[in-house]
């Protein structure tokens, strides 16, 4: 697995280098082709916190865990994206359309002081992939959307789950 790692507010180490890569190696088995793996591990105040995205076999998976040890963090998030592509796996090809959480609309929260809604901003990356993948990609994730690059229009798309289980897709008129 080609592995990158990146060290934020740390100190590069190449025994946590290759603490990862050695991890990382073991989870080769579940990708037919080739796969590459980004990590970044970064120490904010007490918080150890291990990033790592992998992607292959037109799968991409990411995962974060945050704890006291860099080695812990790093071994949580390892069994979370073990367990991420186990479950894709398992389910091949096959889509699951019935049986998801209904999807809930979420009320702003309000500031007691103040009348304004309070707003969170998450920053994403747009991945280019077509739309069976962003399929696939929502069946792992908790999200009730997934914004992506279309890789056949390249326009950004934005795939959300229905109430009835089924998915929706949003994409700008051409």
């Amino acid at each position: 697995m080609n592995t990158s790692v990146r060290f934020k507010n740390l100190e590069p180490s190449d025994a946590l280098k290759s603490y990862v890569s050695e991890k990382l190696n073991r989870m080769e088995k579940y990708f037919n082709g080739p796969a590459e793996a980004n990590v970044v591990l970064s120490i904010e105040k007490f918080r150890h916190s291990a990033d790592i995205n992998i992607m292959g076999d037109r799968l991409t998976i990411n995962g974060k865990e945050e704890t006291e040890e860099m080695y812990s963090a790093i071994d949580m998030v390892l069994d979370k994206l073990e367990g991420q592509i186990k479950k894709n796996k398992q389910k091949g090809r096959k889509y699951r359309s019935k049986g998801k959480n209904e999807a809930r609309a979420s009320e702003p929260v309000v500031d007691k002081d103040s009348d304004q809604p309070r707003v969170r901003v998450h920053h994403i990356e747009f991945k280019p992939m077509d739309v069976e993948e962003a399929v696939m990609q929502m069946d792992l994730i908790t999200n009730n959307f997934l914004v992506f690059t279309n890789a056949r229009t390249e326009s950004v798309n934005v795939l959300y789950r229905q109430k009835d289980g089924n998915y929706g897709l949003i994409q700008p008129r051409e």
